[in-house]
């Protein structure tokens, strides 16, 4: 209860907040993903996040506990890697159903780079048989040219607000770069 009045609180203190979507003259499809491993205290299942970018415009994003307990991290961000590489197919299905050509590769950033060298490397690892389906979507679509995976520093992680309490600060310039508005404040 303590938390959803938290939550409420915050909802009635920012009546204005919202996402103002531009015409930034591209549909350049992006997407960033994140997994907090084994973060929940109950049953030590990971949180995956993502968001993803279409013409630099926030449109999708979720946060959602993993189905399996991860035995890594880098199990952990790689089901998250999985999850973001299939809503970003999605994407590209509907731009193409929209009439619009998508720019390919899509980059995806990740801040963990052994999750990224498991996407990038054709050899199957007897430490990843666990993660096999996951491993072969992703690096197929790595090796497709569909997908780039790309490193980016975890104090730039945008999808950190989809896993994990921050602080105050790189809240609110996280929820900045997604795009995220307050209508009311002063210019």
């Amino acid at each position: 209860m303590k938390a959803v009045n938290r939550i409420l609180s915050y909802l009635k203190g920012t009546p204005g907040r919202g996402i103002l979507m531009k015409n930034n003259g591209h549909t350049e499809t992006t997407g960033y993903s994140d997994a907090d491993w084994a973060g929940c205290p109950v049953d030590r299942r990971s949180t995956t996040g993502y968001c993803t970018f279409v013409g630099g415009n926030l449109v999708t994003w979720k946060s959602k506990k993993q189905n399996v307990v991860a035995r890594s991290s880098a199990e952990a961000e790689y089901r998250a890697m999985a999850s973001t590489a299939s809503e970003m197919i999605w994407l590209q299905a509907l731009l193409r159903d929209l009439g619009c050509n998508p720019i390919l590769p899509m980059d995806m950033f990740c801040d963990n780079q052994a999750a990224m060298h498991i996407a990038s490397n054709p050899v199957f690892h007897e430490r990843t048989k666990h993660i096999e389906v996951d491993c072969h979507f992703v690096r197929e679509k790595v090796q497709s040219n569909i997908i780039r995976t790309s490193f980016v520093r975890s104090s730039e992680q945008l999808a950190d607000i989809f896993t994990k309490g921050l602080p105050s600060a790189q809240f609110h310039k996280i929820l900045s770069k997604l795009g995220s508005t307050n209508i009311f404040a002063p210019a």
